[in-house]
């Protein structure tokens, strides 16, 4: 369901416990937590596995062919930031990024031009910010909204990247930073 009542919608006390309680998120090395491909409005496929490349972006999204070069090919989320934002009962991947990952995407640790590893893909931070939009309301809330868009340095909306050299991305991958 890609909607919910607005009453069952986290509390903003609710998020700020559940950002608080969460593990720490390293900067040195991550990991893949989940992999979607969004088939459709609202329609999430989770999968073990996908290619990226540079001319398709994520093979299999509906955003796939988006463009080489463009800077939102490929979307990231802190996955205590999607843990926090939502009730237990919802699926993990309702806020329809590609890769949930436990890692910091914080401006600090990852400004805009930074490469990451991504399995064996190469990626580059946009500068272009990951925002919540209105079906991120619907799915999660006002308050969700609001608090993720708080901070623009810690990001915790996710982050936008394009690839930079192709690769395949599997379920419990590295994410590195890369020089």
């Amino acid at each position: 369901m890609s909607t919910q009542d607005p009453s069952d919608a986290r509390t903003r006390a609710e998020l700020e416990q559940a950002w608080r309680s969460a593990p720490a998120r390293p900067r040195d090395a991550g990991q893949v937590e989940l992999i979607v491909l969004r088939k459709g409005e609202g329609v999430h496929e989770v999968v073990d596995e996908v290619e990226v490349s540079p001319e398709r972006g994520v093979h299999g999204d509906r955003w796939e062919g988006a463009g080489k070069g463009s800077d939102t090919q490929v979307t990231l989320m802190d996955v205590s930031v999607a843990r926090a934002i939502q009730r237990p009962e919802q699926p993990l991947d309702l806020p329809g990024d590609n890769f949930l990952v436990h890692f910091d995407l914080s401006a600090e640790a990852l400004p805009p031009g930074a490469r990451l590893r991504l399995g064996e893909a190469l990626l580059e931070v946009s500068a272009t910010p990951h925002t919540g939009c209105k079906k991120f309301r619907q799915r999660f809330g006002l308050e969700a909204l609001q608090w993720i868009g708080e901070d623009d340095a810690l990001r915790l909306r996710g982050i936008n990247c394009s690839v930079l050299e192709a690769g395949r991305v599997r379920l419990g991958d590295a994410i590195r930073p890369q020089a």
